[in-house]
């Protein structure tokens, strides 16, 4: 599906595309022009995870994924952590709210943009926080104890294999994602977090 040819989004192109990605927003708002959609997805390991996707028309979208909730405790060796993940994850980036809560932001130009550029990314993102977990759990859980979540499946796991021939930097991840057969042992629902307006980030790339 070619990019928008009128060279400014609308909101109604986006939820076409996530329609047609098999994907449900829970939540839409509109405020100066800018449209925002939060959804929640699955990885393989790491359940409802909180995407929040941004439309600003003459820009193009933000895929903010809302990673953790606020790290107040050891700032410095967290803000290392997410340093380090900007280095192994070239097409996403990893930065810090204003309130120290981890997010994970892909941003997809409005001349490119288009229903596959959207689903790679939030597939790219789904694979990222499967990969990360052991190293997230601490932020997530008490004592950094990963809950068991028996046979519970992946919802989203389709949108991954939809795109995992475009995700060649993560071709281990993928690999090891098939191994499981998208069970999953280790995941929880993170907990709920409000949506982050659109440049409230501490930037972890320099």
């Amino acid at each position: 599906m070619p990019p928008s040819e009128s060279g400014s989004l609308r909101p109604a192109e986006v939820e076409h595309w996530l329609d047609e990605l098999g994907l449900a927003a829970v939540a839409r708002a509109d405020r100066d022009g800018v449209t925002s959609w939060d959804l929640r997805l699955d990885g393989r390991r790491r359940f409802d995870l909180p995407v929040t996707i941004i439309l600003d028309p003459g820009l193009g979208l933000i895929c903010w994924v809302h990673f953790a909730p606020p790290i107040g405790d050891g700032f410095r060796k967290s803000f290392r952590k997410l340093l380090r993940w900007n280095d192994e994850f070239p097409f996403v980036k990893f930065s810090l709210a204003e309130d120290e809560r981890p997010v994970l932001a892909s941003e997809l130009p409005a001349r490119t943009v288009d229903r596959d550029e959207l689903g790679l990314a939030l597939a790219r993102s789904l694979l990222i926080a499967d990969h990360l977990l052991e190293e997230s759990a601490g932020w997530l859980w008490i004592g950094g104890n990963i809950p068991d979540q028996g046979d519970r499946t992946s919802r989203n796991a389709g949108l991954i294999e939809r795109y995992a021939d475009r995700l060649g930097e993560l071709g281990e991840l993928l690999g090891a994602g098939a191994a499981d057969g998208a069970t999953i042992e280790a995941a929880a629902a993170a907990p709920t977090l409000e949506s982050e307006p659109v440049g409230a980030t501490t930037s972890t790339t320099g």
